[in-house]
């Protein structure tokens, strides 16, 4: 029976090594974190002082700076509680003088008998005079420093107005210059407004009653077939055609229109709403109203206009002239327009 005992002992495993193990590691595991707690929350508390300390640098030069405010104006306070005591002083000596003046002028008469009263009032006398000199000479620095004082107002006060003179005559001058301005603005305006009106009738004239062209306001609007296949911004040959006597009238033009009107004709590219969809060549209508615009500038150029006189923008489906959804409508919305303008 022992020897049994003895063989199911040795066949039990014992846990108790391992759970210890397992503690040990858990305990240290604890230890290292919280370490790391300590170490971080040292570096935090290190940050946070260092800025309290600059806190209360900021706010001990602040209360340095309220300090030197108050002693200034305390310093103010005192200068002139100082001249009005001055003021109440000398006016009380010049009143003892004067009552004293009065006692010796009624005594004058008296006789020998009152010659020691006379010279005590004498002595009375002259050091109240003496305390009048003192006064009045302090109360004449105070003066002068008054008077230079209002000398010094009355030069800011004529600079002043000299400055606003000056100002109203520049703002007569500037209200002056814009009215000439304005009339000759209008003279400008009303100048390229005629040439305008020349350029688009001899256009008109060069360009014949065609249903695909048309004056639209101030705009000689062209439908994009004119010039273009679908989705191209290659000229067509039919358009060159159309370009040369448009550019023949704006060479003529150029020769006529003084120099100093800064003008230019406009060439404005507009598409339909439909999106472009596969097109190796445009991703977009903005893509694609740009190119046709600068592809009719530099045809132009190229038969002789002047560059300066050209500009070239890009409006893509962003302007229609018809709202509705229909062929007929992305078909007058698929344009090119010039307009003669100011630059």
């Amino acid at each position: 029976m022992a020897l049994a005992r003895n063989r199911r002992g040795s066949s039990e495993f014992n846990y108790w090594p391992g759970f210890v193990d397992a503690l040990s590691t858990l305990v240290l595991a604890i230890v290292f974190l919280l370490s790391i707690f300590l170490v971080v929350q040292f570096y935090l508390s290190q940050e946070v002082t260092g800025k309290d300390k600059a806190l209360e640098q900021l706010t001990a030069k602040l209360a340095q700076l309220n300090d030197l405010l108050s002693l200034e104006k305390l310093g103010k306070l005192n200068l002139d509680e100082q001249l009005s005591q001055m003021r109440a002083g000398l006016s009380a000596a010049e009143s003892e003088r004067d009552r004293i003046k009065g006692l010796y002028d009624g005594l004058s008469g008296a006789g020998s008998d009152a010659a020691g009263r006379n010279t005590e009032l004498n002595k009375a006398l002259d050091s109240e005079k003496q305390l009048s000199a003192r006064a009045l000479a302090q109360v004449e620095v105070l003066n002068q420093q008054i008077s230079a004082l209002r000398r010094q107002l009355a030069a800011l006060e004529e600079a002043l107005e000299a400055s606003e003179k000056r100002d109203k005559e520049s703002q007569g001058r500037i209200v002056d210059l814009g009215q000439r301005l304005n009339v000759a603005l209008a003279q400008r305006v009303q100048e390229l407004s005629r040439y305008r009106s020349e350029f688009f009738g001899r256009l008109r004239a060069i360009l014949g009653n065609r249903p695909d062209i048309r004056v639209v306001g101030d705009r000689f609007v062209f439908q994009s077939e004119v010039f273009f296949d679908v989705g191209q911004a290659a000229l067509l040959p039919e358009g060159r055609a159309e370009l040369d006597k448009v550019a023949s009238a704006l060479i003529e033009l150029d020769k006529q229109i003084p120099a100093e009107i800064a003008w230019v004709m406009r060439v404005d590219g507009h598409t339909d709403s439909r999106p472009i969809l596969n097109s190796p060549l445009f991703k977009s209508n903005w893509e694609l109203s740009s190119a046709r615009a600068i592809s009719v500038v530099q045809y132009l150029i190229s038969l002789g206009v002047p560059a300066q006189r050209l500009v070239a923008a890009g409006f893509a489906e962003n302007q229609p002239l018809d709202t509705a959804q229909t062929e007929e409508a992305y078909k007058r919305n698929r344009r090119i327009e010039l307009k003669l303008t100011e630059r």
